[in-house]
């Protein structure tokens, strides 16, 4: 590379036989003394060995000699100054390159080098070749580092040494060698030419800054050393990266050309620590929402705090994670905390524990379990102050002082040290969890997250939480779940896929296999569709649990296309704090719709859909169920719906638009309708026809209303004639009211299509 020739640079100073007045024997600034008149000064014009030469005489301690022509620098240009000079008489001097550094206010460039080695001339007549290197950069072989703020030098030489001798001195060659630092001369840029030291020491932000803004397009290249980046940095150039860089925790490093993990991890020599910042750049600019692991698996031996690392409490952009494994590795960062405290309940303040012995021991996001708390109640906050923990749902155990335990979980990815964090999105990552951890931890607050075609492999305890509202409008789309549980009887696992506590999440696609719980859900209007959730074991007869368990009443949910495998559906109220109905809507607003339900080796008891309320009063309001397929394997099953009376049981008589329908039932002894059209034959002439449907009726509901009656061909008396009467009918006999008497004039004998409903239709 010539910079004379690709940008037009005039190198070479002037000869001396243009006239000593163009050498100036100061710095060579404009107004300085020159060598034109000077007695100790001359030009030769046939030295025997350098043609045109300047004799000089020795008369200053330093005598300068340097030329009034600005000769040009800037960043990457490295020049190469040779010098030929001989002794003629009198004491030999000693002879070095030197030069001034000026700068383009024409000041002089503060602390650099700007003079060479110096050679000692030893014998008369001896022709000795001096040169030097002169550049921006500390580079290997540059013997003045003029940095980037040089524009320009005045270039010559320096005789020290004694007094009085005379030497010859050959037209001075100014000769660019900036090629022979420049492994590819063309499309790169290097750090150190501007400036960096590349000594983990000197702050180097602005040398990478200067190098990046000169890049125009090309790239940045970081030889081996180590930078210390002490400021924030943005690269908007391809980079590539030798040496490593060191970079305070809270500095953020935006490589805007090359964000991906393995160029982090080279920049930061260590996977992690490029990947924390790599994480940490996604969320301070918009030249990408994406940060790609490049199918990458990293390592951790501690939860990823992500809003420590983005040093931020709030975000609502759209970023996402993409393509790679978090993996953990056993460490003690992974290590459960567990704190057991008295606390006092009062209903009337539902989200508030009071008088909690050692709250300040007690973790934010802390799972709660204990006496009359439902699943999945996580601590929000706290008050050391007022001995206050602030809970995500309500208790539904009453008022009282009870021995509560928290136990705050770790997660791979944790993002509850944000306040409110919107649109993030996890794609394709495969969490590794090993049995030491889970998963993901959801922001206190946020909206639309998205976690799609992602892998959850053996979390420890959950797959996906959420403590707070950051669930609102969650997506979990395609992903599989892969329980650390496996092996174990269903009554013994503790393991929850994920849980919500807002509105509107979408749970559709995902595969299941073998937790405690594959969700539990609170808040209302969620889609959940296509999920294939199995939960059985290996036992005869084995005890199966709840898959979703939904914990309202009125939870305005889609529940279609899915597959409950070995589970069942649970509809609670477990998060209400007061759990007695008193006002309101009942359990309704739910559509199980198209939906296989299968179990194999299981007791006759087992039952798909269960209500369980926590209170008295409650009744069914706006159910649908169906266009579902039952089906039992090696064994058969009573009935598939159930009320779990543990606590209380439905009040019958408040039904109200209850639809259960157009089912296909197989290995269960009794099916369920509603409303339901059954054939009465009466072969005996009565006035009172007996109808009862009371074993089809859903829940062990009565039969409330008679919806229609046709006679099924002849209705005839004792001697056989047709009768053509009117019945009327009454519903809700016999001791558990799930008899229809149909009461005829006189007594008479035949057939009746009866359609019977448990409910008020509207």
């Amino acid at each position: 590379m010539n910079k004379a020739i690709t940008d037009g640079l005039v190198l070479m100073p002037p000869p001396f036989s243009a006239g000593l007045a163009l050498w100036s024997r100061e710095d060579g600034q404009p107004g300085q003394g020159s060598y034109a008149g000077q007695s100790n000064a001359a030009f030769i014009p046939a030295d025997q060995d350098f043609g045109g030469a300047l004799e000089l005489q020795k008369t200053a301690a330093t005598q300068k000699l340097r030329c009034f022509q600005q000769i040009p620098m800037q960043p990457g240009l490295y020049l190469q100054v040779t010098v030929r000079i001989k002794g003629i008489s009198g004491a030999l001097p000693s002879v070095r390159i030197a030069g001034w550094a000026g700068r383009s206010n024409g000041t002089n460039v503060p602390g650099v080098v700007q003079t060479g080695p110096s050679v000692a001339l030893t014998q008369y007549g001896q022709v000795v070749e001096v040169t030097a290197i002169i550049g921006a950069g500390t580079r290997g072989g540059v013997a003045m580092a003029w940095g980037a703020s040089a524009t320009y030098g005045h270039i010559g030489l320096d005789l020290t040494g004694p007094n009085g001798g005379v030497v010859r001195i050959d037209d001075i060659e100014i000769e660019d060698v900036t090629g022979i630092y420049l492994r590819d001369i063309f499309d790169a840029v290097d750090v150190r030419d501007f400036g960096a030291q590349g000594n983990g020491v000197a702050d180097d932000t602005a040398a990478f800054a200067a190098a990046d803004a000169a890049a125009q397009g090309r790239t940045v290249t970081v030889p081996a050393g180590t930078y210390l980046i002490a400021g924030n940095l943005t690269i908007n150039n391809p980079i590539r990266f030798q040496g490593t860089l060191v970079q305070p925790a809270n500095v953020r490093l935006a490589l805007t050309r090359n964000y991906d993990l393995d160029t982090y991890t080279s920049a930061f020599g260590n996977e992690l620590l490029g990947f924390r910042k790599a994480l940490q750049a996604l969320f301070y600019f918009t030249d990408h929402v994406a940060l790609d692991l490049s199918d990458r698996r990293i390592d951790l031996v501690e939860p990823l705090d992500v809003a420590a690392i983005a040093g931020l409490s709030t975000f609502a952009q759209r970023r996402f994670l993409t393509n790679g494994q978090l993996n953990a590795v056993a460490g003690p960062g992974w290590d459960t905390v567990e704190v057991t405290s008295g606390a006092t309940y009062a209903p009337a303040n539902p989200t508030t524990l009071t008088g909690v012995a050692n709250v300040s021991t007690i973790p934010v996001g802390a799972h709660v379990s204990g006496p009359g708390v439902g699943r999945e109640v996580y601590v929000t906050g706290k008050n050391t102050g007022t001995g206050t923990v602030t809970l995500s749902q309500p208790l539904w155990g009453g008022a009282g002082t009870r021995t509560l335990t928290f136990t705050r979980f770790k997660y791979l990815l944790d993002f509850s040290g944000f306040d409110d964090l919107s649109r993030f999105e996890l794609d394709r990552l495969d969490m590794n969890c090993n049995g030491l951890c889970s998963a993901v931890m959801l922001p206190r607050i946020g909206l639309t997250l998205r976690i799609s075609d992602c892998v959850f492999n053996r979390p420890k305890d959950r797959g996906i939480t959420s403590t707070g509202t950051g669930c609102q409008g969650l997506i979990v789309d395609g992903c599989q779940f892969w329980s650390n549980e496996q092996p174990m009887l269903a009554q013994d696992r503790t393991s929850i896929a994920l849980n919500v506590n807002a509105n509107d999440a979408k749970i559709r696609s995902n595969r299941v296999v073998r937790f405690a719980h594959f969700m539990v859900a609170n808040g209302g209007g969620h889609l959940i569709s296509g999920n294939h959730f199995f939960q059985g074991d290996n036992a005869p007869s084995g005890i199966r649990r709840a898959g979703l368990i939904l914990t309202q009443t009125n939870p305005r949910v889609t529940f279609t296309g899915n597959y409950v495998d070995n589970c069942f559906i649970e509809w609670s109220n477990e998060h209400d704090a007061f759990p007695d109905f008193t006002t309101g809507l009942g359990y309704g607003n739910l559509s199980i719709a198209g939906n296989h339900f299968y179990a194999s080796g299981v007791a006759p008891w087992f039952r798909w859909i269960v209500i369980a309320p926590k209170g008295a009063g409650h009744f069914v309001q706006g159910l649908s169920i169906s266009d579902n397929t039952f089906r039992a394997v090696n064994g058969a099953v009573d009935r598939v719906d159930a009320v779990d009376t543990t606590h209380a049981s439905l009040d019958y008589s408040r039904f109200r638009n209850v639809n259960v329908g157009s089912n296909a039932f197989n290995g269960v002894s009794q099916i369920v309708m509603n409303p339901l059209t059954i054939l009465h034959t009466q072969n005996t002439e009565a006035a009172t026809w007996v109808v009862d449907g009371g074993a089809f009726m859903p829940f062990g509901a009565r039969v409330r209303n008679t919806q229609s009656l046709v006679a099924d061909g002849a209705i005839t008396n004792a001697s056989g004639a047709a009768q053509h009467v009117m019945p009327f009918v009454l519903n809700e006999q016999g001791a558990d009211r799930t008899l229809a008497h149909v009461r005829w004039p006189s007594p008479v004998k035949g057939k009746v299509l009866a359609t019977l409903r448990c409910d008020n239709p509207t």
